[in-house]
């Protein structure tokens, strides 16, 4: 007897796993957030597009990641990918103004692809692309670390995430960013 609901216990979790939280009441595009300079960037602007969101750190193991990163957008800016680094000091690792990381991207890394403003990914304060995440994709959205990956289909939706581990070049990610451009 316990086996057997066991078993169907197991099977309903599975079952209803995709259907508990990707209700979608507004897609990516939905969303705002501020530019490293401060200026607003209303994400409708990327509309149909993918977009690789990247929480980043300037102190991080990963920081080597941001030429990856540069290179994911020279190779797939062309075909519809947008690289979006939103740096963040959830993780205690980031400098502490705007400027400073900018010209660290720029200077150490000739970074070309957009950046935020220092943002929290995590927790209350998250900012609401990352509550956003959560909710339509669970916790597997919520960055557990610097440099963590999240792509947005072309339809504005969460269509899989990365762990830090996970570098950009990779042919896992390389993989699905042309599966979700359609490029073959």
């Amino acid at each position: 007897m316990k086996k057997s609901i066991f078993i169907v216990l197991i099977f309903i979790m599975f079952f209803f796993k995709n259907f508990a939280s990707a209700n979608y009441n507004k897609v990516f595009y939905d969303l705002q957030i501020n530019s490293i300079s401060g200026e607003l960037i209303d994400l409708k602007r990327y509309k149909g597009k993918a977009i690789l969101v990247v929480n980043t750190a300037s102190y991080c193991g990963f920081t080597k990641q941001y030429e990856g990163l540069q290179k994911l957008w020279e190779k797939y800016e062309s075909k519809g990918l947008i690289v979006l680094g939103i740096p963040s000091d959830s993780f205690n690792q980031e400098k502490k103004s705007n400027k400073d990381v900018k010209k660290f991207c720029e200077v150490n890394f000739d970074i070309s692809f957009p950046l935020t403003t220092i943002t929290d990914v995590k927790g209350e304060n998250a900012h609401e692309i990352f509550k956003w995440a959560k909710e339509n994709h669970g916790k597997s959205a919520v960055p557990k670390w610097n440099f963590y990956k999240i792509l947005i289909n072309t339809e504005g939706k969460i269509e899989d995430t990365f762990s830090s581990l996970t570098k950009p070049m990779s042919q896992k990610i390389i993989q699905k960013i042309e599966e979700t451009l359609k490029i073959y």
